[in-house]
């Protein structure tokens, strides 16, 4: 009987083995060649094999790993809310001259702008992390079963870490939609990789366009960095740039506050609303992430209406507590003037009749 419970156990982590060996290389991607890689390596942004910021920015460090881990060890509960995240139904609806916004947790969010549907880095899986079974696990569910998303004219990607490029959405949605991909320098290769046609895929520099059914995409510049295994850099990341024919949006993605901003707001803007990093920041990696005062900076900088902080409350992926990014943008908001919407994950703003801020997040934290 033992024998044979060995023999299980072994068959069992085999096949553990064999899944690990086949997925998380599938997961990591692609890299860059031909064409692509060429198109790469003639940007502005591309030296000695690696894309850079137009400010530098430093990075987490090997030598404060062991600090950062035994942080995180530490109060624990409050990285987490105490009662379940309330959830919204989206009500669907498309208005042809109206912009609305429907956050569905951390920065993935659907964009109707006059008439057109745009979906911003689309995670549905329940880890952000090369494996299903370990790694950074969803604090709610979607809103709303990737299949029941209403058509789309376009998918935008800001950057290829996991929070933001999720492979089995992205596979999902080449079957489910007919959009294209919209992604950075050098994104394309996971993408093919995955089973995107090429045709398909658009990859733009910092400040190149595409259009799409009457909608206009600028990636811009942002301050971050990119990888998925254990090299960096090797492919682009951005900011958006969302133009209908009479409205605008603006999208940060991952980023550190820089003097770009002012440059995006002073020859893009001004923007009906914007969606700006909040969360996920820490000492250990203060150019990178942004502090809340930093997003709402960021907002002003471009020129905004509306502000909708995003890369919040959906995976914990720091050490600060799961409230603080909303609270301290809410201050910040407030002292600075800013109009400021908090959306549940699922709830649909109207950027034109925005709901006021009730603290909802407070509530349960």
């Amino acid at each position: 009987m033992a024998k044979r419970g060995s023999l299980v156990a072994l068959a069992i982590g085999a096949a553990a083995a064999a899944w690990f060996a086949r997925e998380v290389p599938r997961q990591m991607g692609a890299k860059a060649r031909g064409e692509r890689l060429a198109r790469m390596q003639a940007s502005p942004q591309y030296a000695e094999g690696k894309f850079r910021n137009s400010v530098p920015a430093s990075q987490v460090t090997v030598g404060s790993m062991p600090r950062i881990l035994a942080a995180t060890l530490r109060d624990r509960d409050a990285r987490h809310p105490h009662q379940p995240i309330p959830v919204v139904a989206p009500k669907p609806g498309l208005d042809a001259e109206g912009l609305h916004v429907t956050w569905y947790g951390h920065s993935t969010a659907l964009v109707e702008i006059e008439g057109r549907r745009v979906l911003l880095d689309p995670v549905w899986s329940d880890r952000c992390s090369p494996s299903r079974h370990t790694g950074p696990k969803r604090l709610h569910e979607p809103p709303v079963p990737l299949r029941d998303l209403p058509p789309l004219d376009a998918v935008l990607i800001s950057h290829d870490h996991y929070d933001h490029l999720d492979m089995e959405t992205i596979q999902n949605l080449v079957d489910l939609q007919a959009a294209p991909f919209l992604v950075p320098l050098g994104v394309g290769a996971h993408l093919e990789r995955w089973g995107v046609p090429v045709t398909r895929i658009v990859e733009l520099d910092w400040n190149e366009q595409h259009r799409v059914n009457g909608i206009e995409f600028l990636a811009t510049p942002a301050r971050h960095f990119s990888g998925r295994g254990f090299t960096r850099d090797e492919t682009l990341w951005a900011s958006w740039v969302i133009k209908g024919p009479s409205r605008k949006v603006f999208y940060s993605g991952d980023t550190g506050y820089f003097p770009g901003f002012a440059d995006i707001g002073e020859q893009h803007g001004p923007f009906d609303v914007t969606l700006v990093q909040i969360g996920a920041y820490g000492d250990a990696w203060p150019d990178i992430h942004m502090l809340p005062e930093d997003g709402v900076a960021t907002h002003v900088d471009v020129r905004g209406g509306l502000l909708i902080p995003v890369h919040w409350a959906t995976f914990n992926l720091a050490l600060h507590d799961w409230a603080e990014p909303a609270d301290r943008a809410w201050r910040e908001a407030k002292a600075r003037d800013v109009k400021l919407a908090v959306p549940r994950p699922g709830e649909r703003v109207d950027v034109d009749n925005p709901p006021a801020v009730d603290g909802w997040w407070q509530q349960i934290a």
